[in-house]
C-alpha cells in the first residue's frame, strides 16, 4: 500500500495541473476593458497578444485564457489573463487587440478586423532603459515607440500621454484597456 500512495499523489497533482482554466468575469482578470465599434453580422471575436520582443521575436499568441462577452448594446466586455513576467527573457512591447477570426484558425492574421488602442504594454525581467522600437508589420509596421524606462515586470505605456515619470507605469491589474475599431 505504501508504493502505491506516492503513486496516487503524483497523478492527482498531475491531473489538477491539466486541468482547463475556468472561465472568469471579465474584471477578475489581470487586464480588462471594453470592444467596441462596427463588426458586422456575427463576429467570431478573439483576443490576441501581438507585438515584438527586444530584439525582434514576434509574438502572436491568442491561446491565452480570455472572456468576452456581448453586453447588448453592440459592445463587449473583456478579460485577458497576461502571462506571468517571468516567462519572459527578454524585454518586450506588446499590444492586446479583438479581432474577428474570419478563418475561425484562433489566431489573429493580417487582414482580419481588428481593434486596437494606443496604449502599449512593456514587459521586463528587470528594471531597464529600453531602445526605441520598430513596431513589427503584425501591429501596422514602421511605428517607432520612443526609448523609456521600464520596472521590472508589466509596465503601461500611453501614447497620447507624455512620456515621463508616470508613462509608462507599472501594474499588476489594468482596467479599462479599451479597445476600439
Amino acid at each position: 500500500m505504501r508504493s502505491v500512495l506516492p503513486a496516487l499523489l503524483l497523478l492527482s497533482v498531475v491531473l489538477v495541473a491539466c486541468r482547463p482554466e475556468t472561465v472568469r468575469a471579465p474584471d477578475a482578470y489581470p487586464l480588462s476593458g471594453t470592444v467596441s465599434g462596427r463588426w458586422g453580422d456575427s463576429p467570431r471575436l478573439r483576443l490576441a497578444l501581438v507585438g515584438t520582443g527586444v530584439p525582434g521575436a514576434v509574438r502572436n499568441d491568442s491561446a491565452i485564457g480570455q472572456n468576452l462577452e456581448g453586453n447588448g448594446l453592440s459592445g463587449w466586455q473583456f478579460g485577458f489573463e497576461l502571462p506571468a513576467p517571468g516567462v519572459f527573457n527578454v524585454a518586450g512591447v506588446y499590444q492586446v487587440v479583438a479581432f474577428d477570426d474570419a478563418n475561425n484558425n484562433a489566431r489573429y492574421d493580417l487582414g482580419e478586423t481588428v481593434a486596437r488602442n494606443r496604449k502599449w504594454l512593456v514587459v521586463s525581467p528587470v528594471a531597464a532603459r529600453l531602445p526605441e522600437v520598430t513596431l513589427p508589420e503584425l501591429l501596422g509596421g514602421g511605428e517607432v515607440l520612443p526609448a523609456m524606462t521600464v520596472r521590472s515586470g508589466w509596465n503601461v505605456y500611453d501614447q497620447s500621454q507624455p512620456l515621463g515619470n508616470a508613462n509608462p507605469a507599472p501594474f499588476t491589474t489594468l482596467t479599462s484597456y479599451d479597445l476600439s475599431r
